[in-house]
């Protein structure tokens, strides 16, 4: 951990989000190193329904997105137990996303189910200090995707991820619930570059109340 010293930050939870091959999970275990604190994953390999979703979106949205919800849901009342005094938090998604995909991918009458549910559940699930979404183009997200070779991942298609990054852009580019982090993604290489992440990682923790947004290339 010599590496890192000299890093340290007031955030007791930072929830890292971006569309399906951004880094997400990687940023944050070594985020979650750097500040020897905890990381949360979204289990989605526990979601029986998604392999079957990516083969047939229409029919098994509703399985897939409630299955998920109720997921994330228990997992982030789990993460309410954790006294945040002690231990920084770094979570690879945030509990409002799932709307993101809400949205994208049910029915009317599925959608109107779901806003039910969800708007009792989100009563009561903490902010995070600061999200971070990685912005990424379409070529970049798919390249990563086939790169790691998720059995349950092969039949995404670059349309589904256009719709879906078109749809991340604007639910963060009106983000207000806590600071926001846009992260230009294409332009960094912090999962393979050391130099790249201690610069993003300084960027993340540098303290804002605000959106603003990190442009590596015009540092």
């Amino acid at each position: 951990m010599s590496d890192f010293a000299g890093f340290t930050s007031d955030l007791k939870h930072i929830a890292i989000e971006g569309v399906i091959g951004a880094g997400k999970t990687t940023l944050t275990l070594k985020l979650a190193k750097l500040l020897r604190g905890r990381a949360v994953l979204e289990k989605f390999e526990e979601n029986p329904f998604l392999e079957k979703f990516y083969d047939d979106i229409e029919h098994y949205a509703f399985q897939t997105q409630m299955f998920f919800l109720l997921s994330r849901y228990k997992q982030q009342q789990e993460l309410a137990q954790i006294d945040l005094f002690e231990q920084t938090v770094v979570s690879d998604y945030m509990f409002e996303k799932d709307k993101i995909f809400a949205y994208l991918n049910l029915q009317d009458d599925e959608l109107r189910l779901y806003e039910t549910l969800v708007g009792l559940l989100e009563r009561t699930i903490p902010k995070p200090d600061l999200v971070v979404y990685l912005q990424c183009n379409v070529e970049h997200l798919m390249a990563n995707i086939r790169k790691r070779g998720r059995k349950f991942e092969r039949g995404i298609s670059a349309e589904y991820i256009q719709g879906l990054n078109e749809a991340y852009n604007y639910f963060f580019f009106r983000y207000k619930s806590s600071p926001l982090l846009i992260v230009n993604a294409d332009q960094i290489d912090f999962v393979n570059n050391e130099k790249d992440f201690e610069e993003l990682a300084s960027e993340i923790l540098r303290p804002r109340k605000v959106a603003e947004y990190y442009n590596p290339i015009l540092k």
